[in-house]
C-alpha cells in the first residue's frame, strides 16, 4: 500500500477522458431536475461504480507479482462497499420501490464490464453499452423523486438520445482524422432517429420544447463532424467541444424542467 500518489491514481482514475462526459452529464441533469436525498445517495452509488471499475479490472489482470495489484484490490473493494452502501441508503429513503429503472441499466453494466475485462474497451460495443448504463440512470432518480414511470423513462431516453449518437460519432470522427475508412452513415443515422424519438417524446408532452431544439443542435454537429466540410481536428479538441455541448444541454435542460410539469 505504500505507492506514491501518482500511482495510486493511476490506479484509480479512468484513462479513457470522455468516459467522464458522458456518465456523468446523465447524473448532473437528473440532480438538476428530479433532487432527492435518495437521488443524492443514488448519485454516490454511480460515482463509486465509475471508480471501482478500473481499480477492478487492475486487481483480476495484473500478474500477482505486481505490487500494484493488492492495492487496486482493495480500491476495488472499498469502491464496491460504498456503492453498496449508497444503494442501501437509496432503498431505504425511497422505500425501495423507487430503484426499478436501475434494473434496466443493469445488462448494459455487465456487458460493458465483460467487454473491459477482456480488454475489449476500445470495441464499439463496450462502449456503447457502458454509456447506455449512465444514460438510463435518470429514470431512478426520476422515480426516487416521484415522478411516473413514463416521464421517468423520457428523461433516461434524453440521455440515451446524446450518449449512443456521440460514440457513433466520436469513434467515426478520429477514424477519419487519422485517415482510416469509417462509416460515416452510422452516426447521422443514429443521431436522425435519436432526434426522431426526442421529438416523438416532445409531441406527447413527455420532455420539454428545449430538448427538440437540443436534438436538432446536435443533429446538425453530427452532419457537419462527418461531412466533407469536417474541420482536421485531433481527438482532445472533439473531446472538449462534446464536453462543453454537453454542460450546455445539461444546463438547458435543468433550466426547461423547472417550469415544466409532464
Amino acid at each position: 500500500m505504500n505507492l506514491p500518489p501518482s500511482v495510486l491514481k493511476s490506479l484509480l482514475l479512468p484513462k479513457e477522458h470522455g468516459s467522464w462526459s458522458l456518465a456523468f452529464e446523465p447524473v448532473a441533469l437528473a440532480l438538476l431536475v428530479a433532487p432527492s436525498g435518495a437521488g443524492a445517495a443514488v448519485a454516490a452509488a454511480v460515482a463509486a461504480g465509475f471508480f471501482t471499475r478500473r481499480p477492478l479490472k487492475l486487481a483480476l489482470t495484473l500478474p500477482a507479482a505486481d505490487p500494484r495489484r493488492a492495492t487496486a484490490g482493495w480500491l476495488a473493494l472499498a469502491g464496491a462497499l460504498l456503492a453498496l452502501a449508497a444503494l442501501t441508503v437509496a432503498a431505504f429513503l425511497g422505500y425501495g420501490h423507487g430503484l426499478w429503472p436501475l434494473l434496466l441499466a443493469v445488462p448494459f453494466g455487465a456487458a460493458f464490464l465483460w467487454f473491459d475485462l477482456r480488454n475489449e474497451m476500445r470495441e464499439a460495443e463496450a462502449e456503447l453499452a457502458g454509456s447506455s448504463a449512465f444514460a438510463l440512470t435518470p429514470a431512478a432518480f426520476a422515480t426516487l423523486a416521484g415522478w411516473a414511470p413514463a416521464p421517468a423513462l423520457a428523461l433516461a431516453a434524453l440521455m440515451l438520445a446524446r450518449s449512443v449518437p456521440t460514440v457513433l460519432l466520436v469513434r467515426t470522427c478520429l477514424r477519419l482524422s487519422k485517415g482510416q475508412a469509417a462509416a460515416r452513415s452510422a452516426p447521422v443515422v443514429a443521431a436522425t432517429v435519436a432526434l426522431l424519438l426526442i421529438g416523438a417524446l416532445g409531441w406527447r408532452q413527455l420532455v420539454p420544447a428545449a430538448a427538440v431544439v437540443l436534438g436538432v443542435v446536435f443533429w446538425l454537429r453530427g452532419c457537419w463532424l462527418v461531412s466533407a466540410f469536417r474541420p482536421a481536428w485531433p481527438a482532445r479538441r472533439i473531446g472538449v467541444l462534446e464536453a462543453v455541448l454537453g454542460t450546455i444541454q445539461v444546463g438547458v435542460l435543468a433550466a426547461a424542467y423547472a417550469g415544466f410539469h409532464p
